[in-house]
C-alpha cells in the first residue's frame, strides 16, 4: 500500500517535467485547438505543457509545487489523483463550448483541477480544522472563478502578466476535478461501523 499523498506528489512533478520539457518544442505542436481535437486528441493533454512566456512557466511551475504540497499535507489517496488525472483531459475537451478560443496552453486549468479536487477530498475525509481548510479552499476557488467571469469573452489580459489567461478553462477544471474527485470518495468510501 503506497503512502497517501506520493501518488498526487509524483503526478504533479511529471506535470512540471513535462512542461520543462515542451518548453523546448514547438508550441504548435502541442497546444489545444478545436479544429484539431478530432483528429489529434493528444492535445487533451499535451496543451497543459504549453506555456506562452517564462512568466507563465514559472509561474505555473510554482502552482504545481503548491497543489503537489497540498495533495501531500492533506495525505490525499491515490483514487483522488486519479480523479485529477482524469480531470486533466476532460477540461481541456470542455473548452469546445468556447469556439472563439483557438488556442490554449497552460498548466492553470490542471492546477486548479488539482485543488479543487483535493479540497473535496480533504472536505469530505477529514474532521475539525482540516474539514473547514478544505471547505475555504472550495470557497475560495469558487470565488476566484466566479470573479474570472468565464461566461464572458474567452480571453483575459491581466494587467500583471505578459500573456492573455483562458478563465473557461480553470473553471472546467474545477469542475471537472470536484466532480471527479466527489465520485471517486463515493466510490472507495467505506460506512464506519
Amino acid at each position: 500500500m503506497t503512502q497517501p499523498g506520493l501518488a498526487w506528489v509524483t503526478l504533479a512533478a511529471l506535470l512540471g517535467a513535462a512542461s520543462l520539457l515542451a518548453w523546448f518544442m514547438p508550441t504548435v505542436w502541442l497546444d489545444w485547438q478545436p479544429a484539431l481535437a478530432t483528429h489529434q486528441p493528444w492535445r487533451c493533454w499535451s496543451a497543459a505543457f504549453v506555456h506562452w512566456s517564462p512568466l507563465h512557466l514559472g509561474a505555473n511551475l510554482f502552482g504545481t509545487l503548491l497543489v503537489g504540497a497540498l495533495g501531500r499535507v492533506g495525505r490525499v489517496p491515490w483514487p483522488t489523483t486519479l480523479a485529477w488525472f482524469v480531470a486533466w483531459p476532460l477540461l481541456h475537451l470542455a473548452l469546445l463550448a468556447q469556439p472563439a478560443l483557438a488556442h490554449y496552453g497552460g498548466l492553470s486549468g490542471v492546477l486548479h483541477a488539482g485543488v479543487a479536487a483535493a479540497a473535496v477530498e480533504i472536505a469530505l475525509t477529514d474532521r475539525g480544522q482540516p474539514r473547514l481548510i478544505g471547505l475555504l479552499l472550495l470557497g475560495g476557488l469558487l470565488l476566484k472563478i466566479v470573479l474570472e467571469t468565464p461566461w464572458g469573452a474567452p480571453l483575459r489580459h491581466p494587467a500583471d502578466w505578459d500573456i492573455a489567461i483562458a478563465p473557461l478553462a480553470h473553471t472546467t477544471g474545477a469542475l471537472a476535478g470536484a466532480t471527479l474527485a466527489l465520485l471517486a470518495h463515493a466510490l472507495t468510501s467505506r460506512p464506519k461501523p
